[in-house]
């Protein structure tokens, strides 16, 4: 009921002349639309969700030769994206990566542009993600290997043993699901951890969101269970606007013919919410892109570029993290 009543509030609100809105019952009405869900289920906004991303980047000082790869989000079934501001001072093309068709802003800074700030504003309508169906052309490419997510004996035997009795595709990924929640330990301590590689989680046992899901695929994958990678944020849920910790990633496996979504380091954190994450994205996600080892042209100098969420910098063939801030702003569902 009071859900109901919130977001009838919110569509009133929005249909007002602009110079009429009453800013304080429209934030009233927000925070009783965030509240209503987080006490419902907290950390995940169903349904819609409705949001500003802003993806800003400081350059250091640019000493030689220097490039940066930047993941430009894309409107999909799920999320429709707006580009409402695209402040990039620095010299700069638009490319797709070769195997996934991501959007990527390649830049080419001189020195001249040390310390300016390139600033990518997002209006988003997202989601709420449940199983959809699937182009019976994909599952193949998403059986092969990939450099950190491997398919070998250790990962078949593993998964061999964990679905052992399971009949179809979907009770196997469950079971698998259910065996890295078990096994595994959401930690960042250490080294290894955050690269996505799935030998690390798999002989640590521990490490973020890309581990866990690293893990998962290369165990679906070596018992002929197609699964993919995408990566983008996690839009807090109990608040209406400010930064982003943090890059968030998923992944989703094929079963049925359509494409499940799963995200198990949430049901880590979250256990009573592991019934969900099992089939389901939240609507408050935003995707920036798609897949692994990246192939794109202009290629680094690194070679195929693990996962982009963050921006990938490298200044005479060193790579070199530069500050990065991602924030939001909620603006109705």
């Amino acid at each position: 009921m009071a859900e109901g009543a919130s977001e009838l509030i919110l569509q009133m609100v929005s249909q007002l002349p602009t110079r009429v809105l009453i800013l304080p019952v429209f934030f009233l009405a927000v925070a009783v639309a965030v509240a209503t869900r987080a006490a419902d289920a907290p950390g995940i906004v169903k349904g819609t969700d409705q949001f500003e991303f802003v993806y800003r980047v400081k350059l250091p000082e640019i000493k030689g030769d220097a490039r940066v790869w930047i993941p430009l989000a894309k409107t999909d079934a799920f999320q429709t994206v707006a580009e409402e501001k695209l402040n990039i001072p620095v010299k700069w093309e638009r490319v797709q990566d070769r195997d996934y068709g991501n959007d990527i802003c390649v830049l080419h800074p001189a020195p001249e542009d040390s310390g300016k700030t390139v600033e990518v504003r997002y209006r988003v309508v997202r989601k709420e993600k449940a199983a959809y169906s699937a182009n019976s052309a994909e599952a193949a490419r998403y059986l092969q290997p990939e450099k950190l997510v491997p398919i070998n004996e250790t990962f078949k035997t593993l998964a061999q043993k964990a679905a052992a009795g399971k009949t179809d595709d979907l009770e196997r990924a469950k079971a698998l699901y259910d065996h890295v929640i078990g096994r595994m330990r959401y930690d960042k301590s250490g080294k290894g951890w955050g690269r996505g590689d799935a030998m690390y989680a798999c002989d640590a046992r521990t490490g973020n969101c890309s581990d866990f899901h690293a893990y998962f695929i290369a165990l679906a994958r070596s018992v002929a269970i197609p699964a993919r990678f995408a990566i983008g944020a996690t839009i807090p849920a109990d608040k209406n606007e400010g930064t982003i910790d943090g890059y968030h990633c998923w992944a989703e496996f094929l079963a049925d013919g359509r494409w499940v979504p799963v995200d198990i380091s949430e049901a880590w954190k979250n256990p009573k919410l592991a019934d969900y994450y099992f089939g389901h994205n939240p609507a408050n996600r935003f995707e920036l892109t798609k897949g692994r080892d990246l192939v794109v042209d202009p290629e680094p100098a690194s070679g195929p570029i693990n996962f982009l969420a963050y921006p990938l910098l490298e200044m005479n063939g060193e790579v070199i993290k530069p500050e990065t801030t991602f924030m939001f702003r909620r603006i109705g569902a």
